[in-house]
């Protein structure tokens, strides 16, 4: 049992790891063998199957379900018909070997009805170009003859592993099949058997496409809307997300991800882009993740941004009303709610793809599927003639009541989630434990730091680039911090949340500081902060979203201590940045507020690099004790650290305080002569 598993995990991961064989989370491969039944002692024959919601590329034994073979296929005894195939889905619980694994998805039956000990359903670009082509039959008998056969177009379900089954039945030769309008089936009596199948099919589609296939399938390029420089386009392509972000998050908000491979930027130059976007996917699961069509932008790549804009704007008025149509054509008294009549695809030619979804993954997986969609465009273009399954079908499938159930059962949101935050002097001390801490509540978090090893480190502490990243940026330089904010947009979409926490602090009395010592503390935190939020305001007004801004202050912009005059006036700086900037920005929906704290010793890098000793000095103890010496001097009697300061960023920006700008919240364990007044 156990070497049946391993060679199915391994055989799945394999064929999940290449995206033109099978896309993210897309197609399922199965095992059938023995085990010891724990009941009876005696043997059972099993199904292992990779279950609902699981992806091939990274599949584990957790992903799998176990059924019992024989009450599997005991269902067919008991099937009510197409028109109720969906209840046989919740048949296959009873069917369970045992507790836990995954929850057993709707292509099943085609695992468990199919008399061979192995098999691969794939979602295989070439394959698909050959199952979403007008003469889909006669080209998969001129390709394959009798070894692949032809299984018409049938919604995934019991229905559809019947058919398979029935086909392999009276073909003992075949080794698998082409599903019209969906994708791949092979089969084997060993798992090195079955996928050499699997990749004998997509190898014979792909040979075919090369060899027969006509040069220019999506016709010629149009003048004018050839990409643009690779530096012009990465700057149309900032300047477009928030916007584009904001029209897609009309109905609920969406993270983004940008994409311009040249599959892309060839298929937005192209001729016949505009009719085969229009056409949509085919694959199921494309459609699934990409909605029945893309938005595209009519405009060639040169044309004014202001026009672009106003342009898309009307595109995005439209394709809202198409898709309410769209769902109104279609929707049945028993239909799902429609989910939402935004764009998950909108196509810039001669910039890239914009792609969104709840969070970054989905984004760019919708961005992923859709790359093998215009593939298979493509393919099918170049031999036949691309016929994806028609517009009912697709909303079949979009508005399935099982699907609806799959995401009625996905966990709720964290608080966060769908949010991106901007750190600035996030490599380190607080700006770290504010990086953490957002990321931990769901947002997608930019680390920004002038130390771009340190920005990457604390990225890669929190995750992947779906959930971090680093950007490199002194605050001090207006060209450095716009370039910053534009890599944010690019990575996420846009800009909500930007904490100005970056700084530095020199010890020295009045005498003692130097014009230079004063530049270098307003350069970085007053100017700092003015850059960033200015950069960020321009994202947030794009967006139309609102947000938020907060400013790392300190209890130091109310407190006059002792040789403190460069870094107290401009932490008061700060401090009235934030009322100007409310007062300002309120009524775009964006809230300015700060955060006060108290001298944070440990895990700073304010004072580790040398603020520490000074100022132990100014009070007379030992450096090590600073920490120790600031809680005494509170009423609390409590030492600051990271994670405090980071907990009131959360406050603040965490949705319970909507109501709140222009305030500031002392983090300082209490400090009398750092009161609010």
């Amino acid at each position: 049992m156990q070497s049946e598993v391993q060679a199915l995990i391994a055989r799945s991961n394999r064929l999940g790891a290449d995206p033109t064989t099978t896309n993210y989370a897309g197609g399922n491969t199965s095992a059938k063998g023995e085990d010891t039944d724990p009941v009876t002692g005696g043997p059972v024959e099993l199904l292992w199957v990779k279950g609902s919601g699981g992806d091939l590329g990274t599949l584990t034994q957790a992903g799998l379900a176990a059924l019992r073979l024989d009450r599997l296929r005991a269902l067919v005894d008991v099937y009510p018909g197409i028109e109720r195939e969906d209840e046989m889905v919740a048949a296959f619980d009873y069917c369970l070997h045992g507790r836990g694994g995954a929850a057993p998805s709707i292509d099943t039956a085609m695992h468990g009805l199919v008399d061979a000990a192995h098999v691969d359903h794939l979602h295989p670009d070439a394959g698909i170009a050959i199952a979403a082509a007008a003469d889909g039959p006669e080209l998969t008998k001129e390709i394959f003859g009798d070894r692949v056969l032809w299984v018409p177009w049938r919604r995934p379900g019991f229905q559809l592993g019947l058919d398979i089954a029935a086909v392999a039945r009276a073909n003992p030769q075949a080794i698998g099949v082409i599903l019209g309008g969906h994708g791949i089936t092979a089969w084997g009596t060993t798992s090195d058997e079955c996928e050499r199948n699997s990749l004998e099919i997509i190898r014979s589609a792909r040979a075919f496409l090369d060899q027969r296939g006509k040069a220019e399938p999506l016709g010629p390029v149009i003048s004018g809307y050839e990409p643009l420089p690779a530096d012009e386009r990465r700057r149309r392509a900032a300047a477009l997300f928030p916007v584009l972000r904001g029209l897609a998050s009309t109905d609920r908000p969406q993270v983004g991800h940008f994409t311009d491979s040249d599959v892309v930027l060839d298929f937005v130059a192209r001729e016949r882009h505009p009719a085969l976007a229009a056409l949509g996917t085919s694959c199921p699961d494309h459609f699934l993740r990409t909605k029945v069509r893309p938005m595209v932008l009519d405009l060639p790549p040169a044309a004014p941004l202001d026009d672009v804009i106003a342009r898309l704007k009307e595109l995005h008025a439209s394709y809202r009303d198409d898709y309410r149509a769209y769902y109104e054509r279609h929707a049945t008294p028993d239909s799902p709610p429609m989910r939402g009549a935004d764009p998950a695809v909108v196509l810039v030619p001669g910039v890239g793809m914009f792609s969104f979804g709840a969070n970054k993954q989905t984004a760019r997986v919708a961005g992923e599927f859709y790359v093998n969609a215009i593939n298979v465009m493509r393919g099918a273009e170049s031999v036949s003639r691309y016929a994806p399954i028609d517009e009912a079908e697709k909303f079949r499938i979009e508005y399935w009541a099982l699907e609806e159930a799959k995401l009625q059962r996905m966990p709720k949101p964290k608080v966060l989630a769908t949010r991106i935050a901007f750190v600035t002097g996030g490599g380190s001390g607080i700006g770290r434990a504010i990086a953490h801490r957002l990321a931990a509540e769901g947002a997608c978090v930019v680390v920004a730091d002038r130390d771009a090893g340190a920005a990457a480190a604390v990225a890669a502490e929190i995750g992947s680039t779906d959930v971090a990243v680093a950007v490199a940026a002194d605050v001090s330089d207006g060209d450095a911090v716009a370039a910053a904010l534009r890599e944010a947009v690019l990575a996420f979409g846009g800009v909500d949340l930007v904490v100005n926490n970056a700084g530095l602090s020199l010890s020295k009395s009045l005498l003692e500081t130097t014009e230079a010592d004063w530049d270098v503390q307003h350069d970085v935190m007053a100017k700092g902060s003015f850059l960033v939020s200015r950069e960020a305001a321009r994202v947030l007004l794009a967006q139309g979203m609102g947000g938020d801004l907060v400013y790392i202050s300190s209890k130091n912009s109310l407190f006059a201590g002792p040789n403190n005059v460069a870094y107290g006036a401009a932490k008061a700086d700060q401090a009235h940045q934030v009322r100007l900037l409310a007062a300002e920005l309120g009524g775009h929906g964006i809230r300015v507020n700060g955060v006060n704290p108290d001298g944070v010793v440990r895990g700073s890098g304010i004072f580790a690099g040398g603020w520490g000793a000074k100022r132990a000095a100014v009070y007379g103890v030992p450096e090590e004790k600073l920490g120790e010496f600031y809680a005494q001097r509170t009423l609390l009697k409590r030492e600051v650290l990271p994670e405090h300061v980071a907990n009131a960023v959360f406050v603040l920006t965490g949705g319970e305080l909507s109501h709140t700008t222009g305030m500031h919240i002392p983090v300082d364990a209490g400090v009398a002569a750092a009161f609010l007044r």
